[in-house]
């Protein structure tokens, strides 16, 4: 068994807890939060919970493997730190941290104690993304030409983080396990209507390698809810809607064909004409089950067989990267950056 402590019971961790409590190979020992009616939530829920608003009693305890931390973004780096260097497996919410050079820390520290780090970026184990994945790998679509992404809604208005570190890690996170690499430009620009030097809306353009782009919305001030992502190939495309339950993946076999014509033709028309192309709409079954609950499953497993996690900590890293490039974007009125 894989003694586990949640530190953060408050927005996400109650669902975190749920998750860890159902898995067979893992004991929730251990709740963490200075809300004692979050904790009293929690006991009551969970009645062999203990529970603590000092997560420096979870430290010192010998007999705990593994921390799960969802707290405030900006304390991961320092309990995070804390636990790796007590010999302890950790997985963290996004972001992984604020700060690039403390997310590389992380990462190194983990690496010398021998102990997982791994990240909660839950839509790399969406069964919706990983069906996307596989027809964009088995070369359904072509030619990828283009993403767009737009993650909106009406609150949870943040004051201590803005919709660009709040919203933007689940579709950098999205994108770059989709195409299978980084970006190496990006450019953001976005404005701060509510709270000052906090902006609500962000638009980001990402370049990816093989002239493939992306853009991005966020936002916590629009009045619908939508969580989507176009796929635009040569052959189809592909629409990912997180909130349709009747089709999370539709794939549409449209695109443009370029029609090409002998050179004997008469020199007033072109070698080639365009030809827009529509065919059929499938909406391919996907597999139903919760994905922060395979995520928590495959932290236990990887603690267990020692294996390295999908969303380790280089994959926290990289999302951090484009982030820290897009801050610094946004708050340079849009000036493109280059991601190392």
């Amino acid at each position: 068994m894989i003694k586990v402590a949640v530190i953060g019971c408050g927005y996400w961790g109650p669902n975190l807890i749920r998750n860890l409590f159902e898995i067979k190979e893992a004991e929730v020992s251990y709740c963490c939060d200075l809300q004692a009616s979050q904790l009293q939530s929690a006991k009551d829920r969970y009645p062999t919970l203990k529970i603590t608003k000092d997560y420096k009693d979870i430290l010192r305890d010998a007999d705990i493997d593994a921390v799960v931390i969802a707290t405030p973004a900006d304390t991961h780096y320092g309990i995070a730190k804390e636990f790796l260097l007590a010999g302890k497996h950790v997985m963290v919410e996004k972001p992984l941290t604020f700060d690039l050079g403390q997310a590389e820390e992380l990462v190194d520290i983990s690496k010398k104690a021998g102990k997982i780090l791994m990240v909660g970026h839950t839509f790399e184990y969406n069964p919706a993304v990983i069906k996307a994945r596989e027809y964009i790998e088995k070369g359904e679509l072509g030619k990828v030409y283009y993403l767009a992404s737009r993650r909106v809604n009406l609150g949870i208005v943040r004051s201590d983080i803005n919709a660009l570190w709040n919203l933007a890690p689940h579709d950098i996170s999205i994108l770059i396990y989709l195409i299978g690499s980084m970006p190496e430009v990006v450019k953001a620009w976005g404005s701060a209507f509510i709270q000052d030097d906090i902006e609500d809306v962000v638009f980001l353009y990402l370049h990816f390698p093989g002239n493939i782009t992306a853009h991005v919305q966020v936002s916590w001030l629009d009045p619908n809810k939508i969580r989507e992502t176009v796929i635009v190939g040569s052959k189809k495309m592909i629409v990912y809607d997180d909130i349709d339950n009747d089709g999370k993946i539709k794939i549409y076999d449209k695109g443009v064909d370029k029609i090409e014509y002998n050179n004997f033709q008469s020199p007033v028309y072109a070698d080639y004409q365009l030809r827009l192309r529509t065919g059929d709409l499938l909406i391919p079954k996907i597999d139903s089950y919760e994905p922060l609950k395979k995520e928590c499953q495959h932290f236990i497993d990887c603690i267990r067989q020692n294996k390295i996690p999908l969303t380790d900590g280089e994959n926290g890293l990289r999302v951090v990267k484009v982030l820290a490039a897009a801050q610094k974007s946004l708050k340079n009125n849009g000036t493109i950056v280059h991601i190392k």
